[in-house]
């Protein structure tokens, strides 16, 4: 039998903090819950990114995506630089058996990441007629876990779930589930209550309910296995809810994720201690005892996680360049104060509903179809949680301005972010050129992924 730690991470879409765990009393998730109240709960985690490929970059790599190459969607031509570590290569060097059970959204080259391929569905691009539902998902890597060789070697087994994603070329923008209001709906305060975004919820609560109950069946597999008291268990999401102000903004509403972790020597309580998901690489190999590679940018916050530590970090950083369309910010986040640096006049937030009569509106600005970014934006997400009032003209606030200004920059140098010098391109711009014949494709940026349209993730 392995005396070594097992991992299993458990990673959903679209999630943001959207459970009981975090005050969502309608959402019906007793597996989550109980999951919940055995883990370490972190109340302050946040993504280096609003949207999936990017984010999930840093989750793997423990790098920001500008850094790791993942400057937007892998289907829209984007990838990983073939120097980058993903944990289970680094696993599987440490003398692991390491698995995907599910969706992956991290690489366009997944059979090369260090795992074996446990499903066929290895991204998220599938119309919505042929989606790897979470049941699917939760047979397989049950299988897995049932197998003989889990007691004699230690394993990381990645689970991929599509939940609660919007199903891409769905006519309604919608989840693919029946709706779940059974115990109502709730509405963040930064959107338009409206009989329709009530709907949009419901269905969103139903999709969320599917994805307990797989969870669920996960960890009784693990159970009935004899190997939850020897398995690093983390569930987490890549990035905010898919609504309008949340995902795909670098409002905290798009980059606020759930963060559940229990395992051996993992205190159970909840923390606001800041934390990235940046942090999770070094983290679970600090857990694990595996060496951490070098060039690894996200600090481990595994004595917070044994009760050694109440605080981590006294700020993290979002971005985001291009998703629908290039649309680059940057962003410092402390406990006080938000900036964020927008990079061209592009409308004040994307939408991520992917639907042409989008049913769920945002309350503020009044008008987004009319509303454009402002050069600077600071919040105080203390006094306003909600982010509307923006600081950055006010005199009051000139001197917090002129810290957070000379931290993002200061960061932006050291990680040597492209846009100091200029519009990266696109991997879609080298696709065309490709196509016409002209030099300069593959040179400029990899390209690979989705040649001639996309889904939106």
């Amino acid at each position: 039998m392995s005396t070594r730690p097992n991992l299993l991470l458990i990673l959903c879409h679209d999630l943001g903090r959207h459970l009981p765990a975090y005050g969502v009393a309608t959402v019906t998730c007793p597996a989550l819950d109980r999951l919940a109240s055995e883990s370490f709960v972190a109340t302050h985690a946040f993504s280096t990114a609003p949207q999936c490929s990017p984010s999930r970059a840093s989750l793997f790599t423990g790098r920001y995506p500008h850094c790791t190459g993942m400057m937007g969607l892998t289907h829209c031509g984007w990838d990983l630089h073939p120097s980058e570590r993903h944990l289970a290569g680094v696993l599987r060097e440490a003398g692991y058996d390491c698995a995907l059970a599910g969706i992956q959204h991290e690489t366009q080259r997944p059979a090369e990441m260090g795992y074996e391929l446990l499903t066929s569905a290895h991204t998220d691009v599938a119309p919505y007629h042929s989606r790897l539902m979470a049941h699917a998902v939760a047979d397989t890597a049950t299988a897995w876990l049932a197998d003989p060789r889990r007691q004699t070697r230690p394993f990381y087994l990645q689970v991929g779930f599509e939940e609660a994603h919007r199903l891409p070329g769905h006519p309604a923008g919608g989840f693919g589930f029946g709706p779940d209001s059974r115990a109502g709906v709730m509405i963040p305060a930064y959107l338009q209550d409206t009989p329709e975004a009530r709907q949009d919820f419901a269905d969103f609560q139903g999709a969320l309910s599917v994805l307990d109950r797989a969870v669920g069946r996960l960890l009784v597999a693990l159970a009935n296995a004899g190997l939850a008291e020897r398995t690093l268990v983390v569930f987490t999401t890549d990035h905010g809810i898919p609504f309008p102000r949340a995902k795909c903004s670098l409002m905290d509403a798009g980059l606020e994720t759930a963060l559940l972790v229990r395992g051996p020597g993992i205190t159970p309580r909840r923390s606001d201690a800041l934390v990235s998901n940046l942090d999770l690489f070094e983290t679970v190999l600090d857990l694990l005892g595996v060496a951490c590679p070098r060039g690894v940018q996200g600090q481990s916050f595994a004595g917070v996680l044994r009760g050694a530590a109440d605080s981590h970090r006294e700020l993290v950083f979002g971005e985001m360049t291009y998703h629908d369309y290039f649309d680059p910010r940057r962003c410092v986040r402390t406990r006080t104060h938000k900036l964020i640096a927008n990079f061209t006049v592009a409308p004040f937030f994307m939408d991520p509903s992917q639907a042409w009569q989008r049913r769920t509106r945002p309350r503020h600005p009044v008008d987004p179809a009319l509303s454009y970014h402002p050069l600077l934006e600071l919040y105080d997400p203390e006094r306003d949680p909600l982010e509307e009032r923006n600081l950055a003209p006010d005199p009051a606030a000139a001197s917090v301005l002129r810290r957070l200004c000379k931290t993002l920059a200061d960061w932006m140098h050291s990680t040597d972010d492209p846009l100091l010098r200029g519009v990266p391109v696109s991997a879609f711009h080298c696709q065309a050129l490709e196509a016409l014949g002209l030099s300069g494709g593959r040179a400029a940026a990899r390209g690979g992924g989705s040649r001639w349209g996309h889904d939106n993730d």
